[in-house]
């Protein structure tokens, strides 16, 4: 890509930053878009960078094809969901049958939450409630359907939040808005949202209640698209959780509050599923993804070729914090609590990686360039503290010789590689003003499937 930003787009972005950084009590916040936008990030989640996502539910039963099963198998006349049910379930089956199925026997809390914190991430986000309205803590709106009355028996939420405290991550739910079959909601789809009884009575008041009670400081509003932030009451809701809520002033919110607002209004911007712009997005934004290429959830159907390589995953977080944004990477547990071995060996194959490059990650900024001017390879942060520049590189040439455009000759006075303990030899290339480095050899460096070079300025 190679892309220099003007100068006027790096201002607005060190600009953004410094004001997301802010520490201390947020200032009041007015139920206006001016005034929820204004609204400084707290500093803990620009610096931490690396989440996990949680998608598991009563979906997790079929485990077939995605979380939209329920939707999929009634509404859009999906002929494998049909064909899926009639070979595995007796006629007349309910998904609301598969709610006793959902059992959690294996789930252990306090080993997922040692799996994420060796992972390297600093916060969790749980699926507290999808669309199909199943909460995973005994809700008082609910009307029995949730994880204490129905399957485990159990406070799934709670349980994950008291391990998460034990921890020095930071804990955050998902939560959807809309619910695909609760009553209010079909009157109110099928009359266009010309009333708001449903957001009123129901879906606002049980967010408020799973945030009083489990304080997360990440709130992952989604299902927002079908009605405008008017409908959702999603001012007045805002206004509540950064002025009276108790976590108003460590929580972060993303951008899905109504059909309009996606990477135009709310905290960082999530824009859509998987997104990774490959360039500088001047507001702080994230990257939600699944180690499954595919999908969110657990899939009995999926192969070893559907779960993103060590290499895949290493470059979506390069590429990610490079431009700007934080990583929500997303596990599928099973209904009985576990999560899949393969996804596990990723978790703790990043670790290991942020364990020796956590420098060029972590409390780190863009830099001028992004990507490098000649090497589609390179990718550049750096640091928040010092001048320190980091170069991280997807792949080792096969010369040993990494040629970069983008630092030039006078812009370097030292250079080292993280994981390596001597410092690497350069020189100036002839050819264009960059440097090149020689590398050494690479079963001395500690670090598998990319490799950061630290470049100290003059």
């Amino acid at each position: 890509m190679g892309l220099k930003l003007v100068p006027i787009i790096i201002a607005i972005f060190l600009q953004l930053s410094t004001s997301q950084n802010a520490i201390g009590p947020s200032p009041k916040v007015d139920p206006t878009w001016d005034s929820i936008d204004a609204r400084p990030l707290p500093a803990w989640y620009d610096d931490g960078k690396i989440g996990i996502f949680i998608h598991w539910g009563v979906y997790s039963v079929p485990s077939y094809i995605n979380a939209w099963f329920w939707w999929s198998w009634l509404n859009d006349g999906s002929q494998a969901h049909d064909d899926f049910m009639k070979k595995n379930f007796a006629p007349g089956f309910s998904y609301e049958e598969f709610g006793p199925m959902f059992t959690a026997e294996f789930y252990d809390p306090d080993q997922w939450a040692d799996l994420f914190q060796k992972s390297g991430a600093k916060y969790v986000v749980l699926t507290s409630k999808h669309h199909d309205g199943y909460a995973l803590w005994p809700s008082s709106h609910g009307f029995a359907w949730n994880s204490m009355a129905v399957g485990p028996k159990r406070d799934l939420l709670g349980d994950l939040e008291q391990a998460i405290r034990k921890t020095e991550m930071h804990f955050g739910i998902y939560y959807s808005l809309l619910e695909w079959y609760q009553p209010l909601y079909v009157e109110e789809t099928a009359n266009n949202f010309t009333t708001d009884l449903f957001p009123t009575l129901k879906s606002i008041p049980t967010l408020k209640e799973v945030i009083t009670k489990y304080r997360p400081d990440v709130v992952w509003s989604d299902g927002e698209w079908y009605a405008p932030s008017s409908y959702w009451g999603a001012l007045d809701f805002l206004a509540w959780l950064y002025n009276d809520s108790p976590v108003k002033d460590t929580v972060v919110t993303n951008d899905r509050w109504g059909s309009e607002t996606r990477g135009v209004h709310g905290g960082f911007y999530n824009f859509d599923d998987r997104y990774n712009p490959g360039v500088l997005i001047p507001h702080k934004w994230e990257n939600a993804m699944s180690l499954d290429k595919r999908e969110w959830t657990h899939r009995r159907e999926a192969v070893i070729e559907d779960f993103l390589t060590p290499e895949e995953l290493i470059e979506q977080i390069v590429v990610t914090v490079s431009c700007g944004g934080n990583i929500l990477i997303n596990v599928g547990p099973t209904k009985e609590g576990t999560i899949q071995v393969i996804q596990q060996e990723r978790l703790l194959q990043m670790g290991e990686w942020l364990d020796v490059n956590g420098d060029a990650i972590y409390n780190t900024t863009p830099w001028e360039f992004q990507n490098d001017t000649v090497n589609p390879n390179v990718w550049y942060t750096t640091s928040k503290t010092d001048s320190r520049i980091f170069a991280m590189t997807t792949s080792w040439p096969d010369t040993s010789i990494l040629h970069m455009g983008a630092i030039s000759a006078s812009l370097t006075s030292r250079v080292e590689m993280l994981g390596y303990a001597d410092v690497l030899q350069w020189v100036a290339s002839p050819s264009n003003g960059g440097i090149d480095i020689f590398l050494p050899q690479m079963q001395r460096v500690r670090s598998k499937w990319a490799w950061t070079l630290v470049i100290t300025p003059p």
